[in-house]
């Protein structure tokens, strides 16, 4: 992305001093010359995009760049060309026009006229979206393209004329919930008027002999001032002729005046024009350049506010061209996107350089074919584009799009027969995507995968493919020359194939394996037999059907005989699915993997112990280290008592060195070890005994899959292993986080963060009922009562999902708006019986006994969703809840949900949206009405699309990330600073400007920035994170409403105080609308902003926000918490300056007890609290003393002065630091925040047990001392970055 400061070239220390940045000078014949500076590595088209940005050349799209006279070659970069160096002077020389050189020129003018119009994002096109933070800092942030920002006055002096009341509906305890609130209407929009209208003239294209004149297009003008008139695009340059709307005459109108820029042109025509777009182009250059970069893929909003609908030429024109992306900038019409996928995966990746321009390549075309894909999958659906196979049934139908084949997720040739039908041709698209996903990640130099994007859009699913170079010629059983295209009964192999999925198996943990085919013979895949390999015309070797490279989930896969563990069948399993095709997540696979390492290390590291223990005894018995099984027990036991914990460390390693030479094999070892090392892989199912490897068979369980006798033992091992990871899943996934969310190491926001927090964790969406119910069942279950209510309402919106999917499919397109508001009204409005208006309404066709074809996907009769009613709906979503996550839901209607499981109707609102793609219009509605339905199909403005795509990652970027946070984490922060601006350059390399793994490290740049004292680049760097968030991941995402968090104090580090409350306001308005108030987050927010309200001596308003906190903290973090006794704290203080001290004291001593009983007598914070005991009681005896001289004396009392002390701006700041978990470097023990100090007892407790020196609590005080004094911890919340 031009225009922002070119950090292309990120090279070793080496590299870098050889590339140092030049400088070049750039002459523009009108306007002088200007310097610019430009690195190496970037092309001279770069040069040329900045001009095309800058605000005094932004007008020129036409022109070259010449040195000493000879024209650049765009697609050069600088460093090749010669004679090129620091302070070279570039001309800019005005080229002649052709037909495309005008049509760009007039898409530039109207993108410059419409670039500060949020349209675009509100529409979801061209990767626009919508950012709010400047509304809130009113362009208050340092450096945000203001020139004034460093004169700005501190804001400390002045600070009685803040104005800090919140509006009415964020105060806690409020039950309302605006929707208007969420886009507030931004100054900006209301853009300045420069045209009335710009388009293109009727008399187009030019007859043959204007052409001959140079004439290449006309347009047709209506300026502010009401003139009309029609412009003439020629070769040399654009000038008015004298035609009207019904009179063609192109010669040039008096007085004649020929200008190389359309906007010269209507400058000199009008003088509205010119004021207002100079006055645009101002505003425009202001802007913080990430509210107006394209994000890398689209994001949609699911509200909207009424818009006008103007005309534009260029959207008409584009709407009805055949331009299908950005055909027109590439040579040969459409692009093959085939062709570009593959090329870019084959780019050398010797070195880092190379590494970062094939990332940089894979990742731009993932973007574009994602965009290409979704337009096509939308024009498909719409009925926009000619089947294949035109004279088949609708379902049946494939499509051709602009080098994209498009398939629609029905089982057509009853393909998934065995596997469950409709059902498992629904999923199977997604299985697929996520197989390529994989694959991808493994990076295998010659095998290849089909770009594929999986769309959801109106009830359909639609498959996206790259297409395979001359599949579409032959038939289908003479490509396959690897895998099966009959679920396995033809089995075909190749040994081309086998090596290379070898290669992938040990990432991906696949077994190989030998299967039979029909005629009984043998044959040896590496993968599942519905993967077919595939060489193309082009000689590359492509796999697809990836749908089943995950192990079966046999939880929901009944197979007769087979019996589950206990702990499966405890909690129902294995139930039956709607489909065959549940596989376990990858995340699970490598988890359940990883706790069979630890088991494995265990295992053999106790029967050597043992071996030396006999040794020692030289009894020579062996008998209790010959079983595994009660070895574990036996030795346990002993570990214990005895206290050997030294041997036990030693004895893992001895295990690792001896796991090494083993696999080598060597023959040094002595047998009684190889024979320690085989009973321990034994023991956890590896495949080989000589080393720990474990790895699955895709095909175990597969309906028409028959393996040889010779594999028979192998097989059942499979069987077992399967069954194991099954049981892994239900006794340790679940219980593993809902212990993390009961520590709250994870705060889920919504439902798409709890299906995160699922998924990292391998559980997939569909035991969302058993993690409910593991909840209900907790015993801190009123300390996880945010994540069942996550739960329940993910739990009924998805279950609407699946019921509005198929609702969908039964509605024309002329019905849609219709059919969706009256959908949200059966599920959300308290109206009793909903009516829906049918479309035909608005026109009365004459003939109308003629039956009209059905041109409709589904069979259904295309009024019936008329006939849905609240009472019908809701028993549907009751239902599927217990079909399909096996969870009975105890509620009849919208309001009973509500009130049962105490969810707020505008969260499933906002839920419901997101998951179907509806937009919604932007206002008040009123859910409770009992006389009118909430919605009317007025309020339904769009339905976008879902679109699920592949994720390139930037490797070592992240591999810099990650090593930076590390430092950070062992306290270096200098280094992790280095390392983490070293990763964001590489990442910009890679994903350009916007990404959301840039935004985790934009965050924790900041978070350092701040730690280390650099509050104003803490500022700018926290400030990008924000607009990053909001426009990458959504304005109010869980994510953006924490970014906000993070600004606000920044911000108040730097003493704009009014800016950070109003951050603080809008990110509790996001959580209140996100999820509600009682969230264990809130309690952080609220304290934040009791705060920062305390310094500005707000008092009252500020005891409401603590006291708020201090409640939300008692609830979640237990009422004897460290957390707690802080929150007790902080609300004393405010009672303090409020001089009501007999409340403070109760609050200080609620603290002082939690502190004593949880630190001890001797702990400081303990003795800070006593401290601050007593000097309240001196205060509160001193107040007394006062009132009763008053009363005795009466008005002639000598009254001593009393000190009430209006908080020092740094206490605060001091306070706020602690309760947000930063700490500064120069530690004095009071600064270690509660918190921190409970993570470090946890860690040490861990190590502890690990250790077994068990401390007393005393001496943990002490260790937390002792720690490193580098900040042992200031960067402990980092995890929780999203990367």
């Amino acid at each position: 992305t031009p225009g922002l400061d070119s950090t292309r070239g990120v090279y070793s220390a080496a590299e870098r001093q050889s590339l140092a940045r030049t400088r070049a000078r750039i002459e523009n014949n009108s306007l002088g010359s200007s310097l610019l500076k430009v690195s190496p590595q970037e092309m001279v088209q770069e040069i040329h995009q900045v001009l095309m940005d800058r605000e005094d050349t932004c007008h020129r799209t036409c022109f070259s760049l010449q040195l000493d006279g000879n024209v650049l070659d765009n697609f050069a970069e600088l460093k090749t060309i010669e004679g090129l160096q620091e302070g070279s002077l570039l001309k800019v020389v005005e080229e002649p026009y052709t037909v495309r050189e005008a049509r760009i020129h007039v898409r530039h003018i109207r993108d410059l006229l419409k670039s500060l119009d949020p349209s675009d994002a509100f529409n979801g096109v061209d990767c626009n979206s919508l950012s709010f933070l400047s509304v809130f800092t009113e362009g208050d942030l340092g450096g945000t393209g203001q020139k004034d920002s460093g004169k700005r006055k501190k804001k400390g002096t002045e600070m009685e004329q803040i104005d800090c009341t919140p509006p009415e509906h964020i105060l806690p305890g409020s039950k309302e919930r605006p929707l208007c609130a969420l886009q507030p209407q931004n100054r900006d929009w209301k853009p300045l008027q420069c045209l009335k209208v710009l388009t293109m003239s009727g008399w187009n294209p030019p007859p043959g002999n204007r052409k001959m004149h140079g004439d290449l297009m006309y347009l047709y003008v209506i300026t502010v001032e009401d003139r009309h008139v029609s412009i003439t695009a020629s070769t040399r340059g654009f000038y008015l002729n004298q035609s009207t709307a019904y009179n063609f005459n192109p010669k040039p109108a008096n007085p004649s005046f020929l200008s190389h820029s359309l906007v010269e042109l209507l400058n000199q025509i009008s003088p509205t024009f010119k004021k207002n777009f100079s006055a645009l182009q101002k505003k425009r250059v202001q802007r913080h350049p990430f509210e107006r970069i394209a994000t890398p893929f689209q994001v949609y909003s699911w509200t909207a506010p009424q818009a006008e609908h103007a005309m534009d030429c260029v959207r008409a024109e584009d709407a009805y061209t055949s331009r299908l992306g950005y055909e027109e900038h590439i040579p040969g019409q459409t692009r093959d996107w085939n062709e570009e996928l593959q090329t870019t995966r084959e780019l050398p990746r010797k070195n880092l350089p190379e590494r970062l321009l094939r990332e940089r390549a894979i990742f731009k075309v993932h973007s574009d074919f994602t965009a290409a894909a979704t337009r096509g999958a939308m024009a498909v659906i719409d009925g926009n584009v000619m089947a294949i196979n035109p004279s088949e049934e609708t379902k049946m139908q494939m499509f051709i799009w602009n080098n994209i084949f498009f398939s629609l997720g029905f089982d057509v040739r009853d393909h998934y027969k065995d596997f469950g039908g409709d059902v498992a041709a629904y999923v199977a698209p997604t299985n697929d995507l996520n197989g390529v996903r994989t694959y991808n990640a493994v990076d295998v130099e010659g095998l290849y995968t089909l770009g594929t994007v999986v769309v959801d859009y109106r009830g359909y699913r639609v498959t996206a493919q790259s297409i395979i170079p001359g599949i579409l010629e032959r038939e289908q059983e003479q490509s396959v020359i690897y895998g099966s295209i009959d679920f396995g009964k033809t089995v075909v192999s190749h040994p081309k194939y086998l090596e290379l999925l070898e290669k992938t198996s040990r990432p991906l943990k696949i077994q190989k394996h030998k299967v039979l085919n029909d005629k009984n013979e043998e044959v040896e895949l590496c993968s599942s037999v519905e993967c077919k390999g595939i060489i193309g015309n082009d000689g590359r070797h492509y796999i697809l059907d990836l749908l089943r490279t995950f192990p079966p989930d046999l939880n929901f896969l009944p197979v007769e005989g087979e019996e589950m563990p206990e702990e499966c069948k405890k909690m129902g399993f294995p139930k039956q699915h709607r489909h065959k095709l549940c596989c376990l997540r990858q995340e699970l696979v490598d988890a359940f993997v990883e706790h069979r390492y630890l088991l494995f290390m265990k295992l053999a590291a106790l029967q050597l112990m043992q071996q030396k223990a006999n040794k020692q005894e030289s009894s020579g018995a062996l008998e209790n280290g010959a079983s595994p099984e009660n070895g574990t027990a036996d030795s346990e036991k002993s570990e214990s008592e005895d206290g050997k914990i030294d041997d036990n460390v030693t004895g893992l390693d001895q295990v690792k060195e001896l796991a090494e030479t083993i696999a080598s094999d060597d023959g040094t070892v002595d047998p009684k070890s190889r024979e320690v090392i085989r009973n321990a892989c034994k023991a956890v199912g590896s495949i080989s005994d000589t080393s720990f490897d474990i790895r699955f068979n895709p095909d175990i369980f597969s309906p028409g899959v028959r393996f040889p006798e010779s594999s028979k033992e192998e097989v059942q091992d499979q069987k077992q292993l399967l069954k194991d990871a099954a049981a892994f899943l239900l006794s340790c996934q679940i219980p593993g986080l809902v212990k993390d969310c009961l520590d709250h190491t994870v705060l889920p926001m919504d439902g798409a963060t709890l299906a995160e927090a699922m998924h990292q964790r391998g559980i997939n969406m569909r035991y969302l009922g058993k993690v409910i119910n593991f909840i209900t069942k907790t015993p801190g279950r009123a300390q996880l009562d945010h994540i069942f209510k996550i739960g329940i309402s993910e739990l009924i919106t998805r279950s609407a999902k699946h019921i509005f999917k198929t609702y969908l499919q039964g509605v024309e397109l002329s019905g849609l708006s219709a059919a969706i508001s009256h959908f949200l009204n059966c599920f959300l409005s308290s109206f009793p019986n909903p009516i829906a208006h049918l479309p035909a309404d608005e026109l009365v066709s004459k003939k109308k006994n003629k039956k009209r074809k059905n041109r409709n996907l589904g069979n259904a009769d295309n009024t019936a969703w008329a006939s849905m009613t609240p009472q019908e709906l809701w028993k549907n979503i009751c239902s599927e809840a217990k079909n399909y996550f096996d969870f009975s839901l105890e509620c009849e209607n919208a309001d009973q949900a509500a009130e049962v499981y105490n969810l707020q109707k505008i969260t499933l609102l906002r839920e419901i949206s997101l998951k179907t793609g509806v937009q919604i219009l932007l206002k008040e509605y009123n859910f409770d009405s009992r006389h009118k339905p909430t919605f009317t199909e007025e309020d339904i403005l769009n339905i976008f699309p879902v679109v699920k795509h592949v994720n390139p990652k930037a490797s070592d970027a992240f591999h810099f990330f990650q090593s930076g946070q590390a430092k950070v984490q062992q306290g270096f922060l200098k280094e992790g600073c280095e390392l983490i601006n070293e990763a964001l350059n590489l990442f910009n390399n890679v994903y350009g400007a916007m990404h959301v793994e840039i935004c985790a490290c934009l965050r924790l740049l900041a978070r350092l920035n701040y730690i280390m004292g650099d509050y104003s680049e803490a500022l700018s760097n926290q400030q990008k994170a924000v607009l990053m968030s909001e426009r990458v991941l959504g304005i109010e995402h869980p994510n953006t409403i924490q970014e906000y968090m993070h600004l606000a104090l920044y911000c108040f580090a730097n003493s704009q105080l009014s800016t950070a409350l109003n951050l603080l306001y809008r990110a509790r308005y996001l959580m209140l609308l996100v999820f509600g108030e009682d969230h264990p987050e809130m309690a952080l927010l609220d304290n934040n902003i009791g705060l920062v309200l305390h310094g500005v001596m707000e008092y009252d308003l500020s005891l409401r926000f603590l006291e708020n906190a201090l409640a939300i903290s008692s609830k979640y973090h237990g009422s004897k918490s460290l957390k707690v006794a802080l929150s007790h704290h902080l609300v004393a203080r405010v009672y303090e300056s409020k001089a009501e001290f007999r409340s403070a004291l109760q609050h200080e001593k609620e603290g002082y007890t939690i502190y004593k009983n949880q630190l001890g007598e001797h702990h400081e914070k303990t003795k800070e609290s006593s401290e601050y005991l007593k000097y309240l009681t001196q205060q509160a005896v001193a107040l007394q003393r006062t009132m009763n001289e008053i009363y005795k004396n009466g008005s002639n009392a000598n009254i001593m002065p009393l000190k009430f002390t209006a908080p020092s701006m740094a206490s605060v700041l001091e306070q706020l630091n602690i309760i947000n978990g930063i700490l500064f470097i120069p530690l004095s023990q009071k600064d270690l925040e509660n918190l921190k100090a409970e993570v470090q007892r946890r860690q040490q407790l861990q190590e502890s047990i690990k250790s077994g020196e068990q401390l007393e609590p005393e001496d943990k005080a002490v260790e937390e001392k002792e720690a490193e004094p580098s900040m042992p911890s200031a960067a402990l919340p980092l995890t929780q970055s999203s990367a």
